[in-house]
């Protein structure tokens, strides 16, 4: 057995080591802190594609764009195809008559008035000289028609460049947030080592290392969430490129703060100007006007000029024959015709194109209400996300402060590991407000661009 003196001199040599394997622990600690990336800091530039380029290759992937440019190709069909009806139309047909007989005049020795078989061919060109207007005003529809789609196409692609941002900016904001998730994991590990470590020499209680293991699962269940949310925004991103769902996901992060500069009443009159659906409502006004004058065509007959040239005969050649006196000749024909009784049909039309003009009007009426009330909303959610990215700013700094001085105090056991550890849960926690506060900011913008009619980003230039 040991006697008492080398018990007495074992004693201090291992109190002595025992502090310095906890110094070495602690400054193990604190420098695993300061190896991880600060989560406020702005990181390395990404490598891939930006917001230019994405909208871009968006608008050749949408399928309701490219729907819309074929709406366009076919209204220009439309057009073409009524401004031929102005044209003389050119019709031939070629008919075959079998009688039971031959027929006679009351005398037989007048001769064949038809004979047993008849071939006819007629050729004929019809030209319309008046139809109460009415292709005039079919015309003018198609190329209102046409105005439409080309309306309709460019309000696809533009809110095509709406959601092409805030698909591009929710991205960014899952890959920050799991970037927070991941670092508060591994500060959370490497924070729960030192507890145990502590709490084997009996420097902390076990109160303190439960709680971080308890803050230690708690972040990576919040590490779970933000990866799969991360995942949702890259299937997301990939669907709207049109791309494998799984493909790889690669942007260029957009870091500086924008400004809104624009005020509310600025706002509502770029909308009333520039909204496309504005012009829209207006060409259906126009619309209903031209379909009201269009009603209104059998209230006056039509006229056309018709010329004929006809060939007869016995057999298919068509070459006269026994009994056919004029082989071939020809007439020209102005008719007209008008159906002026049709117990008020024209008459209900007319009033019912009449309800259709006041319910165009007030379809405007309550588009220009909703648009008011669109443009307000997205600049009070722009307005409310920048003034909460300023607010947030400036708790980072002071988390981060919080972190510095709790670090320092715990240095000089002048503060517990939960301390420390409220502190980095404080830190990542406003981190995270920061990063949602921006990305939405940014979004709120694009939404009030998309209110105001005008897309941050020119289509052409994406293009």
């Amino acid at each position: 057995m040991p006697n008492p003196g080398e018990i007495c001199a074992t004693q201090p040599q291992a109190s002595a080591f025992r502090h310095r394997w906890i110094a070495c622990l602690v400054g193990l600690f604190f420098q695993l802190a300061a190896a991880l990336p600060v989560c406020c800091q702005e990181p390395p530039p990404s490598v891939g594609l930006n917001l230019e380029r994405t909208v871009a290759l968006a608008l050749e992937a949408n399928v309701s764009a490219q729907i819309s440019i074929q709406q366009t190709r076919a209204a220009e069909a439309v057009v073409k195809s009524k401004r031929t009806e102005f044209l003389p139309t050119f019709s031939t047909h070629y008919n075959y008559t079998r009688n039971d007989e031959p027929r006679y005049f009351v005398l037989p020795t007048l001769g064949l008035v038809e004979p047993e078989e008849v071939y006819t061919w007629v050729t004929r060109v019809t030209q319309p000289l008046f139809t109460g207007f009415g292709l005039t005003y079919q015309y003018k529809l198609a190329r209102m028609g046409l105005d439409a789609a080309r309306l309709n196409e460019a309000l696809v692609r533009r809110d095509v460049v709406y959601e092409t941002k805030r698909i591009y900016f929710q991205l960014l904001k899952a890959l920050k947030l799991k970037a927070v998730a991941q670092e508060a994991v591994a500060m959370l590990e490497a924070q729960t080592e030192v507890a145990v470590n502590y709490h084997e020499v009996g420097m902390t209680p076990l109160n303190d290392l439960l709680k971080t293991k308890v803050e230690l699962a708690n972040a990576r269940q919040d590490l779970v969430a933000a990866e799969n949310r991360l995942e949702i925004a890259r299937t997301n991103f990939n669907l709207l490129l049109r791309r494998p769902i799984d493909a790889t996901v690669a942007v260029a992060d957009m870091l500086e703060v924008p400004l809104l500069d624009l005020t509310i009443d600025h706002c509502l009159e770029t909308a009333e100007r520039d909204r496309l659906e504005v012009a829209v409502a207006d060409l259906e006004i126009r619309m209903r006007e031209k379909e009201v004058a269009l009603a209104r065509k059998d209230y006056f007959p039509s006229v056309q000029l018709q010329g004929s040239y006809y060939r007869q005969g016995t057999d298919w050649q068509v070459d006269g024959g026994e009994g056919v006196s004029d082989s071939n000749y020809w007439d020209v024909q102005a008719q007209a015709s008008w159906d002026f009784w049709q117990w008020g049909r024209t008459g209900h039309g007319v009033a019912e194109k009449k309800s259709r003009l006041a319910e165009a009007r007030l379809n405007r009426t309550q588009l220009m209400d909703d648009i008011q009330l669109e443009v307000k909303q997205a600049w009070q959610k722009a307005e409310e996300s920048e003034k909460n990215i300023a607010t947030v700013q400036s708790a980072i700094d002071q988390a981060r402060e919080s972190f510095r001085i709790s670090e320092e105090l715990f240095k000089e056991q002048m503060a517990t590991s939960t301390d420390v550890l409220d502190a980095r849960t404080q830190l990542s926690e406003t981190t995270t407000r920061y990063y949602n506060a921006l990305y939405d900011f940014r979004i709120a913008l694009a939404a009030l661009d998309r209110a105001m009619g005008k897309p941050s980003i020119d289509i052409a230039e994406a293009r």
